[in-house]
């Protein structure tokens, strides 16, 4: 692995000798007839070589690069801590980065892993991952709709996040999709903890202390509908399942011992439910 400055040949041929590569100023002109290295780290798949090969290298090798990973569910708060600490970028710089060129401030990127350059900068990461998030969301809204509404897209995002944090599974999203709606369609509050994972609390257990004292846009204990600022960000499965819930009549569900979720249309079961969990 070699990192090649930003600069001209003449640059990189002098911080190279610095940093002890046994190069000269004439190499320079054999790299202008090779052609101009990428700045950043390349690997050049080896330890050592011959000079020439050397050279060579230096303006065919690919960049090196590194995984990644966008769990579903989890918030932009967190991944841009786990960014910052693993690519050893500036935390405060990454953010502002988001911030300046997103539009949202939850739910614009599409979990996925990733491969970016070694070396690469805050604001071009932010770039690389907001321009292909949009590219996946675009794709995924024309193959389900036939177009991408954009205003309409995220308020599914928004839905598709309450469902991310409360699905035990997969398998269960289209029927937390439907207890959502049809809680709604009642003008029930919908009362759901994974609301309140939002941000840096994305991995706090939510306790009914907190539940009273948090006063933001996203506790669903004292405010109706769903957020309308995603809670996190989302899977394509849980944005199918926002679109296309469940027919059912679920109004509750409790996570059972099991750790998948038992739904019920009736309080009366859900209390059953609740009392089977803890006993």
């Amino acid at each position: 692995m070699i990192y090649i400055p930003q600069g001209s040949i003449n640059q990189i041929i002098t911080q190279l000798r610095e940093k002890n590569y046994d190069v000269c100023k004439l190499d320079s002109l054999l790299l202008r007839l090779m052609g101009i290295p990428q700045s950043g780290w390349i690997n050049i798949g080896t330890t050592r070589s011959t000079k020439a090969d050397f050279l060579y290298k230096l303006t065919t090798a690919k960049a090196a690069l590194q995984n990644v990973t966008l769990i579903p569910g989890e918030t932009t708060h967190i991944f841009l801590d786990e960014l910052a600490k693993d690519l050893n970028l500036d935390r405060n710089k990454l953010q502002r980065e988001y911030d300046l060129r997103s539009k949202y401030k939850e739910g614009a990127l599409v979990p996925n892993t990733y491969k970016l350059p070694l070396g690469i900068t805050e604001e071009e990461l932010i770039r690389i991952l907001l321009q292909n998030s949009q590219k996946q969301m675009e794709a995924f809204s024309k193959k389900l709709f036939g177009n991408y509404n954009e205003k309409k897209w995220f308020q599914y995002v928004a839905i598709a996040s309450v469902i991310q944090k409360e699905s035990a599974n997969v398998q269960e999203m289209p029927l937390v999709s439907s207890v959502i709606y049809n809680r709604i369609k009642k003008g029930m509050k919908l009362q759901m903890d994974g609301t309140l994972n939002y941000g840096k609390y994305s991995h706090i257990k939510v306790t009914p202390k907190r539940i009273k004292e948090d006063i933001s846009i996203y506790n669903t204990y004292k405010h109706s509908g769903v957020p309308k600022i995603p809670i996190c960000n989302v899977s394509f499965d849980a944005i199918r399942a926002a679109i296309f819930p469940a027919k059912t009549d679920y109004l509750y569900f409790m996570k059972s011992k099991l750790g998948t979720h038992d739904f019920s249309c009736n309080y009366s079961t859900h209390l059953r439910n609740i009392r089977r969990a803890t006993k």
